[in-house]
């Protein structure tokens, strides 16, 4: 199978591949691992694979009428269920089981993809059971997760488990350099060295500040930059201004927001230890704001926060709740302690 598209993952490449060869793709996967892995870059070639037109060689050909419709998103016989802002109900997987019995517009398998799958509520996976084992041999069932524990047993155990791994810095270098030989290469190998192996972080920052301001990485910086200058009234605002523009601030865009204040902290634990080698100075000016202000412990503390709060984004938390329980830690993290240092212990 041709997984060239998919850095790293060797083992899940193999595994592919002998399944392939064995047997042929089984019609329904659950892809896990943690946003910015692949998930949606192995799912491109897996609905390709499942729609090419090729009868020999590796799949998907890349070169037939289905895989470029795939790789262009517009093959009428790869259906995404999601619409990037609701959770996905039961009433939707309703007609999801409707339209399964319709046959294929052009291919011979018709491929449906069910992103954030964690958020599916148990009567919507409940009503998918029947489909999953028993429905038309063209259907084929592609989860996206970051999770796959959030499903439910009977959900897993009729689908195969494909979980994705960070890339190795090297990789991710490489990867990297390959996508963008346009750009500033010391630019781009900070983003590789950033993105702890989730390579869809820095194709973000490669490609977020292309056409203009970036709000995830503008708010991060005056979020932290209130917490460094225990300002408890910027911080208030901040957060009121996350809960307020909902347009803007949607899960995705708030758990974004989340990866990049962590890193920045990474950041600021580096310039601790001594090293500075990042090529911004606007996140370099920072991190030494943060690590003149906070403790290394606390901004491990910070980090474990924005970790926690980045996987609350995977579920049902409103963008208020997640806001308020921001600002409250974050206040309570820079507040001063006895000897009127930033307070150390675990934020709650």
């Amino acid at each position: 199978m041709d997984l060239r598209a998919l850095a790293g993952n060797a083992p899940l490449k193999r595994q592919l591949d002998q399944e392939v060869q064995r047997r042929g793709l089984g019609h329904a996967y659950i892809l896990a691992g943690p946003p910015g892995v692949g998930k949606h870059t192995l799912a491109r070639v897996l609905s390709a694979a499942l729609v090419c037109s090729a009868r020999a060689g590796d799949l998907p050909c890349g070169r037939c009428s289905g895989c470029r419709k795939v790789f262009g998103g517009i093959h009428p016989d790869v259906v995404r269920v999601w619409d990037g802002e609701r959770d996905i109900n039961v009433a939707q997987i309703r007609a999801l089981r409707a339209d399964a019995y319709i046959r294929p517009n052009e291919a011979g398998r018709k491929v449906y993809l069910l992103e954030e799958a964690q958020n599916l509520n148990d009567s919507a996976q409940n009503a998918l059971l029947k489909l999953l084992e028993e429905g038309p041999p063209y259907a084929a069932f592609l989860f996206l997760t970051d999770n796959a524990a959030a499903l439910l047993p009977t959900v897993r155990s009729r689908c195969e488990v494909l979980t994705l791994s960070p890339v190795t810095p090297a990789e991710a270098e490489a990867y990297l350099l390959e996508r963008y030989p346009d750009q500033d290469g010391a630019r781009v190998r900070q983003a590789a060295r950033r993105c702890e192996g989730l390579l869809g972080r820095a194709v973000a920052e490669l490609e977020g500040t292309s056409g203009g301001e970036d709000p995830r990485r503008n708010t991060a910086l005056s979020l932290l930059d209130a917490v460094a200058r225990r300002d408890e009234l910027a911080l208030f605002e901040a957060c009121v201004a996350l809960e307020n523009d909902k347009k803007t601030w949607d899960r995705d865009a708030l758990a974004a927001l989340m990866d990049e204040c962590a890193l920045l902290c990474r950041d600021a634990l580096v310039c601790a230890s001594g090293v500075d080698d990042d090529s911004d100075p606007q996140r370099r000016e920072e991190a030494h704001r943060l690590a003149a202000a906070l403790s290394p412990a606390a901004l491990l503390q910070a980090m474990d926060l924005f970790r926690r709060l980045r996987e609350a984004c995977g579920f049902y938390i409103g963008g208020g709740h997640l806001a308020g329980w921001l600002c409250a830690a974050l206040a309570d993290l820079s507040a001063p302690g006895p000897g009127g240092n930033p307070k150390t212990h675990k934020t709650r």
